[in-house]
């Protein structure tokens, strides 16, 4: 892998994509060729306000013809919804890709035919795409990686994902979308599908790895609720109804919990019936012959994780532009590609 400067598009600027337009301009290796909106009263700003820095004299568009013409090394693909037309003709026209979404994380449990098609289209194109994020992405493959490397006798990974969501002043996620503030009712098993499909090709990529492949991934789920009416940003959830839920997806090999991802969002920590749970981060455990327990913790105020949580997914995919540039045509997995190293100067 070279240091040769990349031309990089970023497609999309919510939350995450502005972060990482941010990461491209500033990084000392990356040129910004151009950056994609949906929004149409984002088209023609430029892209150096648009994500508060100075002007550039790149003009965003909401046209997929003008992305493809840029001839960019790279696209930061962060769409608001998957498209594999648009990710085959991007291949094709000669851009890798670096995406946020989670179809390539474990290339032999993809969709056979969508696994066929895009992997042609990386040939026409000689190019390579990458799935990549915080969670799942360096969360559920690099970390877990580095700690079993340390293993010879490997029992059970257990990844615990915990998110306070008492600051975040988001009524439509937290009420309508995640269903805090109803009254207790039995889990709604597809939430923890959604998860299982997001998490489970991590987990069976990172059991690939190490040479245990997992036999199935299962999902399930679980809520608790708040003994006493609460105000959080949001708004108020009142006595009884549900303050926090769990959602665990479980890779097994052998009939044995092999590895084991766990994310525990809550909105207050007196809960019904109690939970352990631990500030907004990470808790990694590892048993084998040698054990580990860490706890990676997001040392930010809850009033400011909004505006600092998209870093953690934006900077990964930024930092992995060059290794997929320089990977082998095909769809690239974290195994495919070297180990993430941050080029800041």
């Amino acid at each position: 892998m070279t240091n040769a400067n990349h031309r990089v598009v970023q497609w999309a600027t919510g939350n995450i994509g502005r972060k990482a337009l941010r990461g491209i301009i500033e990084h000392p290796s990356m040129t910004l060729a151009g950056v994609h909106v949906y929004d149409q009263d984002k088209v023609g700003l430029d892209a150096g306000e648009l994500c508060g820095l100075d002007a550039l004299g790149v003009a965003t568009t909401g046209r997929i013809e003008d992305v493809l013409a840029a001839g960019a090394d790279c696209v930061l693909y962060m769409p608001r919804m998957f498209d594999l037309d648009e990710v085959c003709r991007l291949l094709e026209s000669g851009s890798n890709i670096v995406t946020t979404c989670g179809q390539f994380h474990h290339p032999p449990s993809m969709d056979a035919t969508t696994r066929a098609r895009v992997e042609a289209a990386c040939q026409a194109g000689g190019t390579s795409i990458h799935s990549t994020g915080s969670s799942p992405g360096f969360i559920s493959e690099a970390v877990p990686l580095v700690l079993t490397s340390i293993q010879r006798r490997l029992d059970t990974i257990v990844i615990d994902e915990y998110a306070d969501l008492s600051q975040r002043n988001s009524p439509e996620m937290l009420f309508d979308l995640m269903g805090f503030g109803r009254d207790l009712a039995p889990f709604e098993q597809f939430r923890a599908d959604y998860l299982r499909s997001s998490f489970g090709p991590s987990l069976r990529l990172t059991a690939d790895a190490i040479g245990m492949p997992l036999d199935e991934v299962t999902a399930s789920g679980e809520l608790a609720t708040t003994p006493r009416e609460i105000q959080i940003a949001a708004g108020t959830l009142k006595a009884g109804s549900v303050a926090a839920q769990r959602i665990t997806i479980t890779g097994r090999r052998d009939g044995h919990e092999l590895i084991t991802f766990r994310a525990t969002w809550y909105t207050t920590t007196d809960l019904d019936p109690a939970w352990e749970v631990h500030d907004t981060g990470w808790h990694v455990a590892v048993h084998g012959d040698a054990p580990l327990d860490v706890a990676l913790r997001m040392p930010v105020p809850l009033e400011h994780m909004a505006e600092t949580s998209p870093g953690y997914t934006a900077n990964r995919a930024v930092n992995l532009v060059a290794a997929v540039c320089a990977a082998a045509p095909g769809i690239r997995s974290t195994l495919d590609l070297p180990s993430t190293t941050a080029v800041f100067g």
